[in-house]
């Protein structure tokens, strides 16, 4: 009987996860804080596709909890995704220690922590499979929001290495970078539909991107060009320009914002 551990279940994109796994026949632990919200999904779940899914509670900051966790699992899982995260306004964060504090623990040491326990797992069995949801906030600093990135980047980092580690063990680590997602609480309207996704073709493209063994992906196609682009640019430069404002506006001014930035790249490069 296989078993996927989805950490995180309870947001949206975690439901269509559990939704795409258990329509290919694994049985589901969902684990999360508070696992009374997941009740009628998880039982819809198991009536739909005849699988099992175990509700878990689990609190990824409280480190000393996650051996005794991972080892109440009766059935070890051959799998585990990473979705827990935290998003604090800069405006908070950076004013706020204990804000910046909750952003690290959430998005990188409670993934590190219960993921170290889990490598052991899986190099003893020499098989499994690793996946954890960071975002493009990762790739580059800015002044928007990078307290967030930067918990971000540690985990893209963090997977990076994990991935040498056990490439050698027949575990794959895969490493997911979404761009804009549309949520039922957040439709990310006006926006090019190129570069938003919905939480259910999210879910499909992580499933198919696992089964295949890749090692990183985004949420579209467009992303890996657009972070390529901004990744190129030099700190000089970057420091200087306002560039991801032009993703962050509504379709209205979009193409105005493209001109502006567009023309303050041209200057500079002339000046330098």
């Amino acid at each position: 009987m296989k078993y996927v551990l989805i950490i995180g279940a309870k947001s949206e994109l975690g439901f269509e996860l559990a939704s795409v796994y258990a329509k290919n026949n694994y049985n589901l632990y969902l684990a999360g804080r508070s696992i009374q919200e997941l009740e009628d999904k998880s039982k819809a779940l198991e009536d739909k596709y005849n699988i099992k899914s175990v509700l878990c509670e689990l609190d990824v900051t409280d480190y000393n909890s996650h051996q005794k966790f991972y080892e109440s699992l009766k059935i070890k899982p051959i799998g585990v995704i990473y979705l827990a995260g935290y998003y604090s306004k800069i405006s908070s964060s950076s004013q706020n220690w204990s804000e910046s504090l909750k952003t690290v623990e959430i998005n990188y040491l409670g993934c590190m922590s219960i993921l170290n326990i889990v490598a052991d797992e899986f190099k003893g069995d020499r098989r499994g499979f690793i996946i954890a949801v960071s975002s493009v906030s990762g790739l580059r600093g800015r002044s928007k929001n990078y307290i967030y990135g930067s918990s971000k980047a540690a985990m893209i980092a963090y997977l990076s290495g994990l991935r040498n580690r056990l490439s050698n063990y027949n575990i794959n680590v895969l490493t997911v970078i979404p761009g804009f997602l549309s949520t039922k609480k957040d439709q990310k309207k006006g926006y090019p539909r190129i570069m938003v996704s919905t939480s259910k073709q999210l879910a499909n493209r992580i499933f198919d991107a696992q089964q295949n063994n890749r090692n990183i992906i985004y949420s579209s196609i467009i992303w890996y060009f657009i972070m390529f682009i901004i990744k190129l640019i030099p700190e000089s430069l970057f420091k200087k320009l306002n560039i991801i404002k032009i993703l962050d506006n509504n379709l209205e001014t979009w193409k105005y914002e493209i001109l502006d930035e567009t023309s303050k790249i041209a200057k500079l490069l002339k000046v330098s």
